[in-house]
């Protein structure tokens, strides 16, 4: 059944392979560390890999060359979408040490080319010039509300790019939110595409934000302000 539900999303038998791979590693590292209560194969397959998938669009995804994913996790969605689409040259961040040590067993097990590992705060490294304005295309798929999302990942994106947030079924609510904040940041258009995975009843949406021009130097604040104090409240 995991075969057949990426077979079914368009994946060849190499792919395909890379992606059972990829859950093998995940489900094995999960023993000595909680990087996902989701472990049934065909589930997995759904819920990670084809909803990481999801944000795929071939007209945004038109030149995109370079992908950030801030608070990657287990490497959702930045490694399916490298499997699905190899020339993408990935940067991968996340704030515990232990993930990128993982990602990084991820990558050389894959044969993964073009694919870099940060540990570190995204509101540090936000503010390098190595970092920061730097990447086509910058995703996420954290847990955190669009409105701080926002204030971590658009600053990694340049001007002209894109940030790339996975939501819930409280999408709309959290992007009228964080309406104010993503201006504030330099986000332009939005586009929304409510997505329906395979088997499943609830309801998702991928949403893209287009960098309209470049983000003031003071944001990313510090992680308290961004948690506790909304942009355009107060600020």
């Amino acid at each position: 059944m995991f075969r057949d539900s990426l077979a079914d999303f368009g994946l060849d038998d190499a792919q395909i392979n890379l992606c059972e791979k990829f859950y093998e590693l995940v489900i094995e590292q999960n023993r000595v560390m909680n990087l996902t209560a989701i472990t049934e194969p065909q589930e997995f397959a759904i819920k990670h890999i084809i909803d990481s998938l999801s944000a795929w669009d071939d007209k945004i995804f038109q030149g995109v060359e370079t992908l950030a994913d801030i608070g990657t996790g287990a490497g959702f969605p930045a490694i399916p979408l490298k499997i699905f689409k190899p020339h993408l040259k990935l940067c991968l961040i996340d704030s515990l040490a232990k993930r990128t040590e993982f990602l990084k067993k991820v990558v050389a097990e894959l044969e993964l080319a073009d694919v870099e590992i940060f540990h570190g705060r995204a509101e540090e490294l936000a503010k390098q010039k190595n970092f920061r304005e730097r990447f086509d295309v910058v995703t996420s798929r954290a847990v955190a509300r669009l409105n701080v999302l926002a204030e971590y990942c658009l600053p990694f994106a340049k001007v002209g790019g894109k940030f790339i947030a996975l939501k819930g079924k409280n999408f709309q609510e959290e992007l009228d939110e964080a309406r104010t904040a993503i201006k504030i940041l330099g986000g332009g258009e939005i586009l929304i595409r409510e997505i329906k995975l395979p088997t499943l009843d609830d309801s998702r949406a991928v949403i893209y934000i287009d960098k309209k021009k470049s983000t003031h130097e003071k944001y990313p604040r510090r992680e308290s302000l961004i948690r506790k104090v909304k942009l355009g409240v107060g600020i």
